[in-house]
């Protein structure tokens, strides 16, 4: 009778923790929020369980019925397509839910994008934010203008479709001099960092617009 938050991980599989394997191979299902994705995990971890959508589009509707599975004894693991449960990722709604119905709640370490991200920027580390996705259309300007004194180091997340529109926008908000770390592609084969002031760092994605691929945390520095 207990939930596990269990980090998976970002890119290399390599990175999953043997203490998330075992756990993995202990519960009784696994929530997942896709399946496929985390079906293919499981192959390479050589672990069958029965496995369940817990997503952003249903996560709303299936907390009740998570709940009493729980209450009526069974063990379930929750895991996200990659990194941590919760983060830019279905689980609070989850956890806040089982914590109220006096549940017991584990949340394993492991892997999360933006701690790579941050660690290897070469900005500020001892204090920062995390905003992660800017809502994508009423309330961005408003969130962006909001952040325009913030003097801790700001961690983003972006897609590859709107990343290059952001950092403009960014621009317009921070200026063109404020440094800037963009990462993609953590810990895969095609991992890429790219460091410097706003301006130099859009530029050059605009003229290497091939190479904009894969899911981008965005490390911009706090205001001076």
């Amino acid at each position: 009778m207990k939930l596990y938050l269990v980090p998976t991980p970002i890119g290399n599989l390599d990175d999953i923790t043997l203490r998330a394997v075992k756990v993995l191979q202990s519960v009784d299902a696994i929530l997942a929020e896709d399946t496929r994705t985390s079906g293919n995990l499981l192959k390479h971890l050589g672990i069958q369980k029965p496995l369940m959508a817990h997503h952003a589009h249903n996560e709303h509707a299936s907390v009740a019925g998570v709940v009493k599975m729980l209450q009526s004894g069974k063990t379930l693991a929750l895991v996200s397509d990659a990194g941590t449960p919760g983060i830019s990722d279905p689980g609070f709604l989850l956890v806040r839910e089982c914590l109220k119905n006096g549940l017991e709640v584990e949340c394993l370490p492991g892997a999360t994008a933006f701690v790579p991200a941050l660690v290897n920027s070469g900005l500020p580390t001892d204090r920062f934010t995390f905003e992660g996705f800017l809502p994508q259309k009423k309330g961005r300007q408003t969130r962006l203008k909001a952040l325009a004194g913030e003097e801790r180091t700001m961690i983003f997340y972006e897609s590859p479709h709107r990343v290059v529109k952001m950092l403009e926008q960014l621009i317009e908000v921070l200026g063109p001099d404020r440094q800037v770390s963009v990462s993609r592609e953590l810990t895969k084969l095609f991992e890429e960092t790219l460091r410097g002031t706003l301006q130099e760092v859009v530029t050059h994605m605009i003229a290497h617009a091939d190479k904009v691929k894969g899911e981008f945390v965005v490390i911009v520095a706090g205001s001076e």
